[in-house]
């Protein structure tokens, strides 16, 4: 019982040294009190866009916060650099009923650089007829006035229904992942237009370039009428197709590696400066047309060959037959 009661006490004595040690000055600061908590701006520092048209003119991030329709020609005008322009999954739309004069639902101010466009939707009302591309909407998805753009990047980004070109944004800018639909109505129509272009599809485009750009990778183009499916300076794990009946060509570059090119004209299937791993197709043409060709499949009827080319190495006509001046690895 003694020792119980010397227990308690100690621990008695204990709590209240601790208690008394806890506690500071009641005493408030001199002073208003200073704020604890994070703006609105600071917990979300980007300006949101809920109508258009709407235009850009100070660098910053912004955002769509709802689905948009333009009445007018252009919907959203970049007219600064350093701009971020998230669509958050939403879409711009254009209610011009026709899109010849429909402007553009990104426009890019003249020589503008460190842009950034993603993730949303753009449509218009243009369709494909028998022998044309007509409608209301835009005339263009994302494009750009004067002198091109220096370092810009769209990515997850789909365009449909316009009039003139898809995303162009010259030599100076990265396009990814992105897909562009019906898009026609001129003879230098652009699908998707960017120095670099990878995992990219452009179908259904009228007259002119489905993908054109420098280094084009493991993307899809097709064009209806007279054009070429994908143009670059490097192709890589592309598929180009055209499907005229009179000129065109699948894939045009001055280097194809591992390339599906198709014409269902009297144009090329590949027509390439070095083809390699490749499959050409040509209705009539060329299925392949290469000053060198290695490990390459040609399809072709007559008066076109399979295979076109100076040097050729392990290379097989799967059906027609071959014009090659030197020949390697191969009957």
């Amino acid at each position: 019982m003694k020792t119980e009661l010397l227990l308690t006490a100690f621990v008695s004595s204990f709590i209240l040294q601790n208690s008394a040690h806890a506690q500071g000055s009641l005493t408030p600061p001199v002073g208003a009190p200073a704020p604890v908590m994070k703006s609105l701006a600071q917990i979300e520092p980007r300006t949101p866009i809920s109508s258009v048209p709407f235009t850009i003119t100070v660098p910053g991030s912004y955002y769509l916060a709802t689905n948009v329709t333009t009445a007018v020609s252009n919907a959203i005008v970049i007219a600064a650099n350093g701009v971020t322009l998230d669509l958050n999954g939403f879409t711009i739309a254009s209610a011009v009923t026709n899109a010849a004069s429909g402007g553009t639902a990104i426009l890019l101010g003249s020589n503008l650089s460190g842009i950034t466009i993603r993730n949303g939707h753009i449509r218009g009302g243009v369709t494909k007829g028998v022998t044309n591309y007509s409608g209301s909407g835009f005339a263009n998805g994302i494009y750009y006035v004067g002198a091109s753009p220096n370092g810009v990047r769209a990515s997850d980004i789909s365009v449909s229904g316009c009039l003139s070109n898809g995303i162009s944004l010259g030599t100076s800018s990265v396009v990814e992942s992105c897909i562009v639909r019906t898009v026609g109505g001129g003879n230098n129509t652009v699908g998707i237009g960017a120095f670099t272009v990878k995992s990219c599809q452009a179908v259904d485009i009228g007259s002119g370039y489905a993908i054109v750009g420098g280094q084009i990778s493991d993307s899809r183009g097709e064009v209806v009428f007279q054009g070429i499916g994908i143009d670059a300076e490097t192709a890589l794990n592309c598929q180009g197709t055209t499907y005229a009946a009179s000129f065109g060509g699948g894939i045009a570059a001055r280097t194809a590696l591992n390339c599906t090119g198709t014409c269902a004209g009297d144009g090329f299937g590949i027509y390439a400066r070095s083809a390699q791993n490749c499959s050409g197709i040509s209705f009539l043409g060329n299925g392949i047309q290469a000053y060198t060709a290695s490990f390459c499949t040609g399809n072709a009827n007559a008066p076109g060959y399979a295979i076109s080319a100076t040097v050729a190495n392990g290379c097989i006509a799967e059906f027609g037959v071959n014009n090659i001046a030197n020949k390697y690895n191969m009957p």
